[in-house]
């Protein structure tokens, strides 16, 4: 493309944004056609977030209808909220009960958590999305703008100061707090024209337009009345909104326009913080006949710029003076810019804090009844955002703080997110020479950094007999937990007890820098050939994050204790997973073929329930019980020739079959029950005993499958031997199949056989 083209795409996108003011007669016809247009603040912030769509996650093992709107869609997920999903639910049914004008409409929505919690991430999604939204035709936001210098040649027009060579244009002013149109009407025709639109809306929130014009605009509004009036004017209302004095335009909410933002550093009168300040050299050049003239008024508070979408006072407990000011506004809807000149608002209040403001909030607890916050504690209505306790959702955190990944993971199975969670990650660096140099997080690295992390995030009060914190980790993030053949669902196992997960434990600011300063670590290792010196691995990580511990500020003394205490098990399931990659390297060539497989079940199924079975040719065979022993002896590993009377089962044999291999199809066949079920068009890996077999070895077959291999050797191993010949091929495969680098893939099969050795006799 050259520039010309971007200039005309960019051209493009702003026509579609955009468009030419109207009437107001014709505001009024638009939004009988799209009724969105004309919502109050809470609605539309609402109708943006349900524009966006759902999504199913599973979050602390259960699964969740998502909002799109939170994974920020519209900025390629740059600021998307991950988890907490719960809670955004929470607040979209607070949203719809406040927008409908029940019970909740006097609240102020409150959303606390610990830092790195993703709170700052919310105000950018939420600013990043009404942004947007204002952008389609059904979430277009309008208001007003006036021109009273057509009232009469020669006098002094509404504006900020005048210039006689300005153009017709120059003369327009918009409202400075995005006044609803609807409020132009008086009172009894806004409600009129409410009631027949509401008539016709096929919704369960109705729209409510409650406030009047603005000061700017009501001053606006109240000049072209009384000149209209002296002249004799009978269609009073006509002539005030006429389209030379009155138009109606779009624009893009965004924050100042829309959207209000008071940042903890923002300082000033409680006043000015929320509506604006008075322009004195402003006052003293408009003539306001002894009063303040509102059109000398900045409207740069947080109200006034957060009018008709959303006002978000970020870090509360540096403006904690600011949300006792704040206490009226809700049900009141309105604001006073000075003792006589008050002004409506129309904005979804929120505001953002850590944990620090409810201390401040409850300093007055032990007064009971005379607690002097207690009405402001009372208007607060609070979301506890709270640490991540998916191991997916930590490790795609992590990612997105080493890189600038920033699209959000999806998946159709849990199969896919696996392979995202173990996936290595490179980084370049510049060294001291200033030379770039690329790092590898070998495979498991981040995998390892997001389990220990979430670990020391949950709480063990209420864990299940027989479950460790990675197993609650793991059902968490899977919705169940896998061991061998055996898969056991969340429900089944019994998490009672008040629960504190996600409460406290490392933050991923922790883990963030815990990890760039092993990236200009030099590593103690070398090889000939390899540049070990390059790759970080799990176990670097791993005792980092714990080394760490003892001389960071952010923990305790009991805290550093007991996440020490929690490493061993997440070391002990990552060498799991390295050993597993490994094994199945070895091995991967001498897997079991899918056909092979699939004939064993074809022949249990047979077996079972007496269903016809037919060979290549069409013929109508019998179940073959010498190829049913063959495979669960050879390729199952389950049995002997013990367990078979001649070729046939015993009981412990028949056993397996029905409860390993018939209930998985039994469970397929009743998921699929609206289609045909044949057990040809059965995922094989749907069953958990086949899918070991397609996809799962031990060291037990290593052995039988190579007599000679001796992980003695690993790390040197003879030429010309059958474990020179292994290694060989298991590097390969560790690079092509299973995203290592020949480094990290050296590395981590010495660290297994490394293990391994101890025990091979």
């Amino acid at each position: 493309m050259t520039g010309n083209d971007y200039v005309t795409e960019a051209d493009r996108e702003l026509e579609e944004t955009y468009e030419a003011p109207m009437s107001l007669a014709a505001y009024v016809d638009r939004i009988f056609e799209n009724p969105t247009i004309a919502s109050h603040a809470s609605k539309y912030l609402l109708e943006a977030i349900e524009a966006a769509g759902t999504r199913a996650v599973v979050e602390e093992g259960e699964e969740k209808e998502r909002y799109r709107f939170f994974d920020d869609p519209y900025n390629d997920g740059e600021h998307a909220i991950l988890g907490n999903t719960e809670v955004l639910n929470g607040f979209v049914d607070d949203l719809r009960s406040i927008a409908s004008g029940r019970a909740k409409d006097e609240k102020i929505i409150w959303f606390e958590g610990p830092t790195a919690t993703g709170k700052s991430e919310l105000k950018r999604c939420l600013v990043n999305g009404l942004r947007e939204y204002s952008k389609t035709p059904e979430g277009r936001r309008y208001t007003v703008e006036w021109n009273v210098t057509t009232a009469e040649s020669g006098e002094r027009g509404l504006s900020y100061g005048t210039d006689s060579s300005a153009t017709d244009d120059q003369h327009w002013y918009e409202s400075p707090v995005q006044v609803h149109p609807l409020s132009v009407f008086p009172e009894d025709v806004r409600e009129r024209i409410l009631a027949d639109l509401n008539d016709e809306l096929d919704d369960h929130v109705p729209v409510r337009v409650d406030a009047e014009l603005d000061p700017f605009s009501r001053e606006a509004y109240n000049f072209l009345e009384e000149r209209y009036r002296r002249e004799g004017e009978d269609a009073l209302f006509s002539a005030i909104t006429d389209d030379d004095h009155l138009r109606v335009k779009n624009y893009v909410v965004d924050v100042g326009q829309g959207v209000g933002v008071l940042h903890s550093e923002d300082d000033g009168p409680p006043k000015e913080r929320l509506v604006g300040s008075w322009m004195h050299g402003m006052l003293q050049e408009l003539d306001s006949r002894g009063r303040k003239n509102p059109q000398a008024f900045s409207y740069d508070g947080v109200l006034s710029q957060g009018n008709s979408a959303l006002t978000i006072v970020e870090d509360a407990a540096q403006h904690a003076d600011l949300l006792q000011k704040l206490l009226n506004v809700p049900d009141e809807q309105s604001v006073k810019l000075d003792k006589g000149i008050g002004m409506d608002v129309d904005s979804q209040m929120l505001i953002i804090s850590n944990p620090d403001l409810e201390a401040q909030l409850n300093q007055h607890s032990d007064r009971n009844g005379m607690d002097p916050l207690k009405a402001l504690k009372r208007r607060l209505d609070k979301h506890q955002f709270g640490y991540l306790t998916n191991l997916s959702l930590e490790s795609e955190l992590i990612r997105r703080e080493l890189t600038n990944e920033t699209s959000v993971w999806e998946a159709e199975s849990y199969d896919e997110l696996e392979e995202r969670i173990r996936e290595p990650v490179t980084v370049t660096i510049k060294d001291q020479d200033e030379a770039a140099r690329t790092q590898e997080f070998a495979p498991h690295a981040i995998e390892a950094a997001a389990l220990y992390a979430v670990v020391t995030r949950l709480d063990e009060e209420n864990l299940p007999n027989g479950l460790d914190l990675v197993d609650k980790a793991l059902i968490f993030d899977q919705g169940y937990l896998q061991e061998g053949d055996t898969r056991q669902e969340k429900d089944e196992f019994d998490f009672d007890g008040e629960a504190h997960d996600g409460e406290h434990g490392i933050p991923v600011t922790y883990t963030r820098d815990t990890l760039a300063e092993l990236l200009q670590t030099e590593l103690d290792r070398h090889h000939a050939e390899l540049p070990v010196e390059d790759v970080v691995m799990p176990r670097d990580v791993l005792n980092t994050m714990a080394e760490g511990l003892a001389d960071a500020p952010v923990f305790s003394a009991g805290e550093r204790s007991e996440f020490e205490n929690r490493i061993v098990p997440v070391k002990n399931y990552i060498f799991d997973q390295q050993e597993s990659d490994v094994i199945e390297a070895i091995m991967h060539d001498k897997r079991v073929d899918e056909e092979t497989v699939a004939e064993y079940v074809e022949h249990v199924y047979a077996w079972e329930t007496e269903e016809p079975l037919y060979n290549d040719r069409g013929e109508r065979v019998e179940p073959d019980p010498l190829k049913m022993k063959l495979f669960e002896i050879e390729h199952l590993g389950r049995f002997s020739e013990s367990d078979y009377e001649s070729n046939l089962p015993r009981e412990r044999v028949q056993n397996f079959r029905r409860e390993k291999v018939i209930t998985s199809l039994n469970r397929h066949a009743w998921e699929h029950r609206d289609e045909d079920f044949s057990v040809e068009d059965v995922d094989l890996t749907a069953i958990p005993v086949i899918k070991s077999v397609l996809e799962s070895h031990d060291w037990d077959d290593v052995r039988r499958t190579f007599e000679d291999f001796d992980p003695r050797q690993w790390d040197d191993p003879p030429s010309e031997t059958e474990t020179a010949t292994v290694k060989e091929n298991t590097i390969d495969t560790m690079v092509t199949l299973f995203d290592y680098s020949e480094a990290s893939a050296e590395l981590t099969s010495r660290h297994v056989m490394g293990q391994v050795s101890y025990r091979w006799d």
